[in-house]
């Protein structure tokens, strides 16, 4: 009895079924490998020495603390979602500090805008009141003393005190250059004027005028007393001799004892 030739040869397996169960273990251990690496974070090699040439090439044009797309896949995905996060919020915080410094904030992130403020400006005081020419002798003067003290006090002027009489011919040429426009922006400036009548025979003035030059003898009017916000005497041309009468003398009389 003849036996069937196929029957007769040996049963091999396969050659690519072989090969598969070769190589499962390592296909396994690949696996295992991958598995451990994700769970684990990124290689601690550098990104771009497996990245391809067009790769690196991109990373290097890109701006500082800018993440390459093409370098991305090689950090794990929690990493990869917090520096989205962290970039995300830097950008955000950036563009509202810029928004709130220039003023010019943006409608969609809600934040208030900040109108700019308008700059200050320091206005000069009012001119202080000049009295017009001659003497009352009708006045209290201590009461305008006082009240002219307390006023340098609050603006930090000079009180001119100018003892004289209304028939005193040097009183009447002090009187026309004190009305003139440019001592009277001087005297406005940095004085309180008074005007004291010691032409009369009123003792409440000559008391006054012994109190501020009280160096006695005889006066030569108009005498003139500078006095500081405190009521003390700075200077008295009973003592110094008067400055001559003209604008240029006065001005710079004027000029010199001014705050």
């Amino acid at each position: 009895m003849l036996r069937s030739v196929r029957a007769e040869r040996p049963r091999t397996p396969p050659r690519s079924a072989a090969l598969l169960r070769k190589r499962l273990p390592l296909v396994a251990a690949a696996l295992v490998a991958a598995g451990l690496t994700a769970a684990c974070g990124p290689s601690s090699d550098p990104v771009w020495s497996s990245a391809p040439a067009g790769a690196q090439h991109s990373s290097t044009a890109l701006p500082t603390g800018t993440t390459s797309a093409s370098v991305a896949p090689k950090a794990s995905p929690a990493a990869a979602a917090s520096m989205s996060a962290s970039a995300v919020a830097g950008h955000s915080r950036t563009s509202i500090g810029s928004g709130y410094r220039s003023g010019s904030g943006s409608g969609s992130g809600g934040s208030a805008k900040t109108p700019a403020k308008a700059p200050r400006t320091s206005a000069a005081p009012a001119p202080a009141h000049v009295p017009g020419p001659g003497y009352d002798s009708s006045a209290d003067a201590q009461k305008l003393i006082d009240a002219a003290l307390r006023a340098a006090k609050s603006d930090g002027r000079m009180v001119l005190l100018d003892f004289g009489a209304n028939w005193c011919g040097s009183c009447k040429a002090a009187d026309k250059v004190f009305a003139q426009p440019r001592t009277s922006a001087v005297l406005g400036a940095s004085y309180h004027l008074v005007k004291v009548d010691i032409g009369g025979d009123s003792s409440a003035n000559d008391a006054l005028l012994g109190k501020y030059s009280p160096s006695g003898g005889t006066y030569t009017m108009p005498v003139l007393v500078v006095v500081s916000p405190s009521g003390t005497p700075r200077t008295d041309t009973h003592v110094t001799g008067n400055p001559p009468l003209t604008p240029e003398g006065i001005n710079s009389f004027l000029r010199k004892w001014a705050p």
